[in-house]
């Protein structure tokens, strides 16, 4: 699949809006921190985020810049058919654009979505088993709440969507099997804390794993009590403080390059 340009227009800075200015920022500073915890892959893997106030619309990396070289102002915005809206030298990756546009499209609550190729996330993704409910955090991802996708090769086949669209249904982290990582969130914020967790997750079991020890099995009614706990605290007003605004902070502390 080739994704065209089509109808380009010069990006105006006086004609983006505050609520756009603010998720390029945000986007662009999600790219960097995820390359800051080595959780990019050269050019490879998206982080996209829907713009405010325009359904069809989203901004994702440039294909062909690492995620430490994104800034707000060379993020493409496309629409959901993979149309570039406005005047850029990149273009963007055909795959990238089929996972991401799927799940932008049917989930109206997922306007961030990250995908990532760590080794940790890379090597779940191969187990059958997938991610098992063995520490803490784990417990996030439990029944309906985590679903998987089986690997079909690169996802450059715009009917994968329906499929991909078939699995997530309305779980907000997808495994995709012999692939990687992807979780979706109404805000840069929430996603970066949810693919944060995502990947310890998976950290934490290959070492479990790897020990070749017997581990504690969880009881059910265990499990699915802190899945609750969780899901009362991670929703919007709920017990978990949003840390985006630290992370940020932190991030301007070593890296401000994002913003330009």
């Amino acid at each position: 699949m080739t994704v065209q340009p089509v109808a380009l227009k010069r990006a105006n800075p006086s004609t983006i809006s505050e609520a756009e200015r603010k998720a390029r920022l945000d986007l662009a500073a999600c790219y960097r921190l995820i390359a800051l915890a080595g959780m990019d892959d050269g050019t490879a893997t998206h982080i996209t985020l829907r713009v405010p106030g325009e359904d069809n619309h989203f901004l994702i990396n440039p294909y062909g810049l690492l995620f430490s070289q994104v800034t707000a102002s060379n993020l493409v915005k496309i629409d959901i058919d993979g149309n570039i809206l406005q005047e850029t030298k990149y273009g963007i990756n055909p795959a990238g654009f089929v996972i991401h546009s799927a799940i932008h499209g049917a989930r109206k609550d997922a306007h961030c979505i990250i995908h990532t190729h760590t080794v940790a996330g890379m090597a779940v993704s191969c187990l059958e088993e997938g991610v098992l409910p063995l520490c803490q955090k784990a417990l996030r991802y439990t029944g309906e709440r985590i679903a998987y996708h089986d690997y079909e090769g690169k996802s450059d086949d715009l009917d994968e969507r329906a499929r991909l669209v078939r699995d997530i249904g309305n779980a907000n982290t997808l495994i995709l099997r012999n692939h990687g990582l992807l979780v979706c969130q109404p805000t840069v914020g929430r996603a970066y804390h949810a693919m944060m967790n995502l990947e310890k997750v998976c950290k934490v079991q290959l070492a479990v794993l790897g020990t070749g020890r017997p581990f504690i099995q969880l009881s059910p009614e265990v499990i699915e009590n802190a899945a609750r706990q969780h899901a009362r605290d991670d929703v919007p007003g709920g017990a978990r403080p949003d840390a985006w605004p630290a992370h940020l902070a932190r991030l301007d502390g070593i890296d401000p390059g994002y913003k330009g």
